[in-house]
């Protein structure tokens, strides 16, 4: 599952001090997706990152924890998700150095993958330059295993 989001080009984090290396940049904007091996919401939600990184504009820097799994990377992107209960799988997106987006678990769980990408895209859209995709939609499609029309 961590597999699936590398292959789109977000970088998995797997220790406290690569969360904070990665956090140290407060210039631009970061996501973080929260993985989780939850399949309700986890398996609408990566794949619904994969949609939305392929907008026209995404944010600077990608990253992902797993939760269960990393749980000292975890628990530090936590400490950065401020004033939000712990969430997985959750989606947050910062701008320079802020929190200024949330996905969580309870939205996630009642959303299908095009609107996972939807939230997301606009978010992006408000706060993010940087031109996208993230890679190109052949590579993200057979990374999740998708037919694209």
């Amino acid at each position: 599952m961590w597999k699936e989001l590398e292959e789109i080009g977000i970088h998995p984090l797997t220790t406290a001090s690569a969360v904070d290396e990665a956090m140290a940049n407060k210039s631009g904007t970061v996501m973080i997706v929260v993985n989780s091996i939850c399949g309700c919401a986890a398996g609408n939600a990566r794949p619904g990152v994969a949609v939305a990184l392929q907008n026209k504009v995404i944010p600077d820097r990608l990253y992902t924890v797993f939760a269960g799994v990393d749980r000292d990377a975890t628990a530090k992107a936590r400490e950065y998700i401020v004033g939000m209960p712990s969430s997985s799988p959750s989606i947050a997106l910062f701008h320079d150095g802020e929190l200024v987006y949330m996905l969580h678990r309870k939205q996630i769980e009642m959303m299908d993958i095009d609107s996972v990408a939807h939230n997301l895209v606009e978010a992006f859209d408000k706060y993010c330059s940087t031109p996208g995709p993230s890679v190109p939609v052949d590579v993200m499609a057979r990374a999740f295993n998708m037919l694209m029309g």
